[in-house]
């Protein structure tokens, strides 16, 4: 008898949306391996309390780029029948978690991690990450101790990467502090490399135009077609695609008014012509492995403001392997022809002309020189 993650799985095979993989189908007998622990996958007790039997705690599905290791996890978490659970980007978590901590610490002198794991363990069963990185000291000294509390709380984890366990957080300050992290992952999780032949992502982006001349209408119906074919999101329900509020630090929110599947749409006017910094581009490049910008203008010289924007902007798109289409009123080249920092605009024009090559389109998101 299939688990819940296999029947939807066939379901999509046999509807022609996906293709047989025999690396995706080893994940999805992973995904439904922890499905079962929460009592014959999704029955009574289940359903009323979420309590996993013994187990696997996880499954960590790794991978690179556009091998199905989101639509995976968005499989999991659609059919495996537990509530409540969530399903969040790993770098918002962090920055959940970590506030978090802080509220905690304000009304007490005692160790924080306890009482967030078991407020988290409250609000999830069932929590999916997607692109689990870690990139700074200060997720590395907390996730061992975290995710072991969670684990123990019966929270179990379905997370995704673009790298295997013993990869993350390589070469990072006081890396020996995040080695019990990843022993708990090979210890209690189940780990399945999600690295099939075919490029699904890139497959879908053969044959798309991903910079587009002028702005107006030809050029919108290309963009949208782009984002239904790269989030496979029904054309009839385009009213109802989400929007999303992204945290960009401080405080501070930036509103995307189109987000499903690590695919953002933007227009040139909210990122560029309203106040801006590296910390929103650098947010945006860190959630988003797609980014749609319309309305981009031929920049004159009183636009010096949205210039230095820009360039900030492709800077932290491209250090991040994000790929980019737009529309514009010009080819790169002709973008700011004169003005302040058009020389030093030069560099962004030969990035954006990269930007648009194969080899670029090829790389994984967040993977850098």
């Amino acid at each position: 008898m299939s688990g819940p993650v296999r029947s939807a799985y066939d379901e999509l095979i046999a509807a022609k949306e996906l293709r047989p993989d025999p690396a995706q189908e080893r994940a999805v007998a992973a995904l439904d391996r922890l499905a079962s622990t929460f009592g014959n996958a999704g029955g009574i007790l289940a359903r009323l309390f979420g309590s996993p039997s013994k187990g696997p705690a996880g499954v960590y599905l790794w991978g690179g780029v556009g091998r199905g290791k989101s639509m995976l996890m968005d499989l999991a978490f659609a059919h495996i029948d537990v509530h409540p659970k969530r399903r969040v980007h790993f770098h918002e978590f962090m920055l959940e978690t970590h506030a978090r901590l802080r509220r905690v610490r304000e009304r007490s002198e005692d160790d924080p991690i306890e009482p967030v794991a078991q407020e988290i363990a409250e609000e999830a069963r069932l929590l999916c990450f997607d692109e689990m990185q870690v990139t700074n000291p200060a997720d590395a000294m907390i996730l061992s101790r975290l995710f072991g509390k969670l684990i123990d709380e019966g929270v179990r984890v379905v997370t995704t990467s673009n790298r295997p366990p013993s990869d993350l957080y390589k070469d990072g300050l006081n890396r020996d502090l995040f080695l019990p992290f990843i022993d708990m992952i090979r210890g209690r999780m189940l780990i399945v490399p999600v690295n099939g032949p075919v490029d699904y992502r890139l497959e879908r982006l053969t044959g798309v135009e991903v910079w587009h001349v002028p702005n107006g209408p030809k050029a919108t119906a290309a963009l949208s077609h782009a984002f239904f074919q790269l989030t496979d999101y029904p054309v009839e329900d385009r009213a109802k695609v989400p929007a999303e509020d992204i945290d960009v630090g401080g405080g501070r929110t930036l509103h995307v008014p189109k987000s499903l599947k690590g695919v953002a749409v933007f227009s040139f006017k909210r990122l560029c012509a309203e106040p801006r910094g590296a910390s929103d581009y650098l947010a945006i490049a860190r959630r988003f492995h797609t980014v749609i910008i319309v309305g981009i203008p031929v920049i004159t010289p009183d636009m010096r403001n949205e210039a230095a924007r820009f360039v900030t902007l492709i800077d932290a798109l491209y250090e991040h392997k994000v790929k980019l289409l737009a529309a514009a009123d010009a080819e790169p080249d002709g973008l700011y022809p004169s003005g302040d920092g058009s020389f030093e605009f030069q560099r962004t024009i030969s990035r954006l002309e990269e930007m648009r090559s194969a080899e670029y389109l090829a790389e994984g998101h967040g993977v850098t020189a």
